[in-house]
């Protein structure tokens, strides 16, 4: 029996032509920190570049990244505060970075009592507009003059580009929509043995008798680029007859302004084996070296707990305070070394989760309280809850929750207080933690969460080695979830995490 259309509830219409619209559509909840994403539709994770987990939690703001400057933010911010509607037109920057133009449909939700409660966002590609009105006054503004002198400039151009070509230390390839190639660079011709006889008008999967008839290659010139276009940092490893294994860093763009240059690809190939291959004997000597320490350690410590229990009551106030001292940097370097030895499990795949379904903010109430205790000098202000029940590892984000309380206060001298929030947002709980402190570089905010990066400004004045927040990164992201930062310099950090609430997406029912 067919159903009348006027029988469908209307919240199920209203679902069905949100998620089936090409028109980005988010939602923010304005009755939480921050007004969070708390729905997009599919049409926005295309938009962006972004998946729908790496959306919700954040700040609308997230797609200006650094261009923070521009006057309509100031129009979205007033509507917000005055609970009004507005059009304006922003520059984002996709997941990969690339820049699109966002006409933006901003309005508010109200409830029966007359709160706004949310903002919904109906978000419009204009790019290729804008792009085509720069190019009109563009075309009004040359000259034949002009035309001229351009000329001129591209062929000197041309040379010019032709010299840095062949001195850069990338091999370069220049292929058609075929993948016939076109050209070469010295440097492609050194790296691979071949000569340009060899190459030029040949297909790139033929060339060197089939040696480059690679899966991972075909993979990403016939799949991912007419879709991606263009593709960054994508490795591919492959054994080669006469010059044995390569591990290559493949970049590729695909032409797509008309003219006769038109759907011409341009291939960057870096050999990174060597790299790679230094890489690893670091790694293994770091694994090496701390299971290696890690033993006698333990041994000392065990000393060290049994010398404490003994000693006398007579002993003096200096040998205390040294003995207290050793122990303090003992406890230290075992820190450190538990820390690499958490690295190299993670680098080598080996990290074990042991998940368990457990009463969420109840793990952060008692993280708090302990690290309140350890600390007593600094204020650690919890607010909001989850109550949420997630199946996760426990004990790893316990340790998340506890390297970032510790980071926030440790670089907050000159602040006693830390604030830690929690809420739910959609099926994830969120955490942020925010502290008062130095700040962060806009700069290094990327690179903070790397293996041994360390913030230039903290080098001198504070220890570590700066793999916390790479292992942090790393759990959060065995468990589903994600980990940002956002920090002013001299305005103090915050870092927030989210995490799905059964480890998978779906929702657990609280027991």
């Amino acid at each position: 029996m067919t159903k009348n259309f006027k029988d469908i509830p209307s919240q199920l219409i209203l679902a069905s032509v949100l998620e089936s619209t090409n028109t980005g559509v988010v939602i923010t909840d304005n009755l939480l920190p921050d007004n969070p994403i708390i729905y997009c539709n599919p049409a926005f994770e295309e938009l962006s570049g972004y998946s729908r987990d790496e959306i919700i939690g954040h700040n609308c703001r997230f797609l200006q990244g650094k261009d923070r400057s521009q006057e309509q933010r100031q129009q979205v911010r007033e509507a917000i505060e005055q609970g009004k509607s507005c059009v304006v037109e922003l520059r984002n920057y996709s997941k990969s970075g690339n820049l699109f133009y966002n006409e933006l449909y901003l309005s508010p939700v109200k409830d029966d009592n007359g709160q706004i409660t949310h903002f919904v966002g109906i978000q419009n590609n204009v790019t290729a507009r804008k792009k085509a009105e720069l190019a009109l006054e563009l075309n009004r503004a040359e000259t034949e003059q002009k035309v001229l002198q351009r000329t001129n400039m591209l062929k000197e151009s041309e040379e010019y580009l032709s010299s840095i070509i062949e001195t850069i230390r990338e091999s370069l390839v220049v292929l058609d929509k075929d993948y016939t190639i076109l050209d070469v660079n010295n440097h492609f011709l050194n790296t691979f043995k071949v000569t340009i006889n060899d190459t030029k008008g040949k297909a790139i999967y033929e060339l060197g008798n089939g040696q480059w008839d690679i899966q991972e290659l075909k993979k990403m010139m016939t799949e991912i680029l007419p879709t991606n276009n263009p593709v960054l940092d994508y490795e591919v490893e492959h054994e080669f007859p006469h010059i044995g294994k390569k591990i290559m860093l493949l970049n590729a763009h695909r032409v797509e302004f008309e003219g006769q240059f038109k759907d011409r690809i341009l291939l960057a190939i870096e050999d990174i084996t060597d790299r790679k291959a230094i890489e690893q004997r670091k790694d293994d000597f770091l694994s090496i070296a701390s299971h290696e320490l890690k033993t006698p350690l333990t041994t000392v410590l065990g000393y060290m707990q049994m010398m404490s229990r003994m000693l006398p009551e007579n002993a003096s106030s200096r040998f205390i305070s040294a003995f207290s001292k050793t122990e303090i940097q003992i406890n230290r370097l075992n820190q450190l070394l538990s820390e690499l030895l958490d690295m190299s499990k993670i680098q080598t795949g080996n990290i074990e989760l042991h998940k368990e379904i457990f009463d969420f903010d109840k793990m952060v109430r008692e993280t708090v309280e302990a690290m309140t205790a350890a600390t007593p000098s600094s204020k650690i202000l919890l607010t909001g809850k989850t109550g949420a029940h997630l199946l996760g590892d426990e004990s790893h984000i316990i340790q998340v929750l506890t390297n970032l309380i510790s980071n926030a206060i440790k670089y907050s001298p000159g602040s006693d207080k830390v604030e830690l929030q929690l809420s739910r947002v959609s099926n994830f709980v969120k955490v942020s933690v925010t502290d008062h402190g130095m700040g962060i570089e806009a700069d290094e905010l990327k690179k903070i969460f790397e293996r041994f990066y360390r913030v230039s400004a903290t080098q001198k004045s504070f220890p570590g080695m700066g793999i916390g927040l790479y292992i942090c990164e790393q759990i959060v992201k065995n468990h589903g979830g994600t980990l940002w930062a956002e920090s002013k310099l001299g305005e103090g950090a915050t870092f927030s995490f989210t995490l799905p609430i059964d480890g998978n997406g779906k929702e657990l029912a609280n027991a």
